[in-house]
């Protein structure tokens, strides 16, 4: 009887150790599948945008040490319109960034200028593949000066503009992880014909007011959590011209790191780097930090 009683409270407890353990592979497998739920958004359109006020000022009064007072700020607008079903993905975004600065002493100054429309689609072709189409335009709202010669304009507003489009195939891993790879790219430069009368600009010939160049280009889109509330978001461009020079490839890389404080509240860094031949033999770079207030719709 004994031996009876000792063999039914053994199976008692392992059949209590085995129901843990399955009520524990169960709580994980449903919170793993409503984590992917979450990540993997339902067919449609999707829409969003931000909208960002970025600050920063420095200020110094009898200070041995030396400096200059200084303000500057930067809006930035950035939306979303993004389409996606079993077969098609289609991802279109809209970038506005406009910043001046003033230093103590010196006159009002651009820092940031730059519209940005991106639109890549996409049709499945295996697994994370897609045969893809991508389009991309670049323009200015304001005039540009000479950094030599301040009195010198180069540029103003929707001159010069960069547009690129091209068939290719993209690598799809999520909304926050692909690249694409474009082998057959055209490129148009256009910029008013002014700037062009006493020599090139941005590429173009003197005397003309556009440039067409064919070629490839490779596009890439990472963004990832550091940690919690702190995200960074690298975008990767470059393109090579087949018809002149076809070693001397194009890049633009950015990086932005955003810490959230809040709903409304950010501190925002952002880097940027830039090598164009046409525009300037050599690397074009801007970094920013400041407080960011912050809008979504």
């Amino acid at each position: 009887m004994k031996r009876v009683l000792l063999a039914t409270l053994f199976l008692l407890s392992v059949n209590k150790v085995f129901s843990q353990v399955s009520e524990k592979e169960l709580l994980k497998k449903t919170e793993e599948t409503v984590a992917k739920i979450k990540e993997e958004k339902p067919n449609g359109w999707e829409k969003k945008g931000l909208a960002t006020v970025l600050l920063n000022q420095a200020s110094f009064n009898n200070w041995l040490a030396g400096g200059q007072s200084s303000i500057s700020g930067n809006t930035a607008l950035k939306y979303d319109i993004n389409y996606k079903s079993d077969t098609w993905t289609w991802d279109n975004k809209i970038n506005a960034n406009y910043g001046l600065t003033k230093i103590n002493g010196q006159e009002l100054q651009k820092t940031d200028d730059r519209f940005e429309i991106n639109s890549l689609l996409g049709k499945k072709a295996s697994g994370e593949w897609f045969y893809s189409f991508f389009f991309n335009f670049k323009t200015q709202f304001d005039s540009g000066f000479d950094p030599a010669d301040n009195t010198i304009k180069i540029s103003h507003f929707l001159s010069p503009t960069f547009t690129q489009f091209g068939p290719g195939m993209m690598w799809k891993k999520s909304d926050n992880l692909k690249i694409n790879v474009a082998p057959a790219t055209s490129k148009v430069i256009m910029v008013h014909k002014h700037f062009t009368d006493l020599g090139p600009a941005f590429g173009v010939a003197q005397g003309d007011n556009s440039r067409y160049e064919f070629g490839a280009a490779i596009n890439a889109y990472y963004k990832f959590n550091i940690m919690e509330n702190v995200s960074a978001e690298n975008i990767f461009n470059s393109y090579t011209n087949y018809l002149e020079e076809v070693y001397n490839v194009d890049i633009d890389y950015t990086l932005n790191i955003v810490m959230k404080v809040n709903k409304y509240l950010t501190t925002n860094f952002a880097f940027q780097t830039i090598y164009d031949d046409n525009a300037y033999r050599g690397f074009q770079t801007r970094q920013i930090i400041g407080i960011g207030v912050n809008y979504g719709f």
